[in-house]
């Protein structure tokens, strides 16, 4: 997942996640004229392909709900993964599902929106 950034859509990319999905390289056209590699919304048509082992989710630029996102995560490692201790993955995960439990009943409310959007001049 992330956002619309060209770098998020480039040439190189698109021929990382080709070789991947063992798409033939000289199938994909020519940068700025033809094929996946016409535009930026041919590549990251290509790149979002769900059939691929690796899919790309495009969220808009500025995307203010992928912060909170971030902040959800950045409270599971300050309160159970960085002091946490775990015997196995099965008991890692066995922890992060208590966990979730626990915050949804307990600590769970609305963060706080604090991207106020551009300003556009009138």
């Amino acid at each position: 997942m992330m956002d619309c950034l060209n770098i998020h859509q480039s040439e190189s990319l698109v021929f990382w996640i080709a070789e991947m999905e063992g798409v033939p390289l000289d199938t994909l056209g020519i940068k700025g004229k033809s094929g996946i590699l016409q535009s930026m919304s041919t590549r990251a048509q290509f790149l979002a392909n769900p059939l691929h082992k690796v899919v790309f989710h495009f969220t808009p630029k500025h995307c203010s709900w992928l912060n909170q996102v971030e902040i959800w995560f950045s409270i599971l490692t300050r309160k159970l993964l960085r002091r946490g201790s775990f015997s196995s993955q099965v008991d890692l995960k066995q922890q992060i599902l208590s966990f979730i439990e626990y915050f949804n009943q307990k600590l769970a409310h609305p963060f706080q929106w604090t991207f106020k959007g551009k300003l556009l001049a009138i």
